[in-house]
């Protein structure tokens, strides 16, 4: 059987696959369960909250509310959203702490500014990535996300997403418009060389470029990948970037091409004036 198959979200889109058998199962599963809880523990500790105050959390893809339990426990507040229906259901069956509701991340989220402290999700970021419809374009989904997500994080907040990524394709495509979208951040990846404690976690932050948190393992502080800047993501796709010496000479070289008056390259091309000018 191929990792294709063997993925979920190749089998069908998340409110087919996640249908009411699916969704007890995660409620009866110990294994799933112990496995939810972990993963959440350590998104909270990667969202770096201020202790010994309560905060409201966002709950993305909260499924049936195993996630959510663990948000309680913890003491903080929090709101989820999942598409899955039959997901929901299971989550009000099991009166769970916090309020849920029927999204699809991939159209936005519906949330006034700043309303959250902080957010989390666990496994659910990969299936953004899907054209599970002939209008869905992984790209701007993504991006209609990120920053319909950036708009409702209070400054300062991070959201931090434990993910399974298909390939390094599908990690590019996120962060860039992760991005795209104003944040700053990178991906911490737990226990890198064990196939079965191996974790991935996008952190993600609003208030400028931050150290990013040690990753779990012997060589911890290795296992970062930071993008700091969305002139990063330029740099990565082999353009400079913008108002570098390399940006400024490859324009003013466009504009000779042009035929167009262009002052001549010196040693002080590129460089900033006195004052920030």
């Amino acid at each position: 059987m191929s990792a294709s198959v063997r993925r979920p979200e190749h089998k069908a889109p998340p409110e087919i696959f996640y249908d009411e058998k699916e969704a007890r199962k995660y409620t009866s599963n110990t294994r799933m369960m112990e496995v939810q809880e972990k993963m959440t523990e350590r998104a909270l500790e990667l969202l770096a909250l201020p202790e010994d105050v309560p905060h409201l959390l966002l709950d993305l893809g909260c499924g049936s509310g195993l996630s959510g339990e663990t948000i309680t426990e913890a003491g903080q507040m929090w709101v989820g959203c999942d598409i899955s229906p039959a997901m929901l259901d299971v989550a009000r069956e099991r009166e769970v702490d916090g309020d849920v509701l029927l999204n699809d991340l991939g159209q936005g989220l519906p949330f006034r500014a700043g309303a959250f402290d902080g957010a989390i999700s666990i496994s659910a970021l990969q299936w953004l990535c899907n054209a599970d419809k002939k209008d869905h374009v992984p790209p701007k989904r993504l991006y209609k996300f990120f920053s319909s997500l950036y708009g409702c994080l209070g400054r300062g907040a991070r959201a931090v997403f434990q993910f399974y990524p298909e390939n390094s394709a599908q990690v590019e495509m996120i962060t860039s418009q992760a991005m795209k979208a104003g944040f700053t951040g990178g991906l911490v990846v737990d226990y890198p060389n064990s196939t079965k404690a191996k974790k991935m976690f996008l952190v993600l932050m609003t208030g400028g470029a931050q150290p990013l948190p040690a990753a779990l393992g012997e060589d911890g502080p290795a296992n970062t990948v930071a993008y700091t800047k969305r002139d990063r993501m330029r740099q990565i796709r082999g353009k400079p970037p913008k108002s570098s010496r390399d940006w400024v000479k490859e324009k003013k070289d466009r504009r000779r091409r042009q035929g167009k008056e262009v002052a001549r390259d010196s040693k002080y091309t590129g460089r900033r004036r006195a004052g920030g000018f």
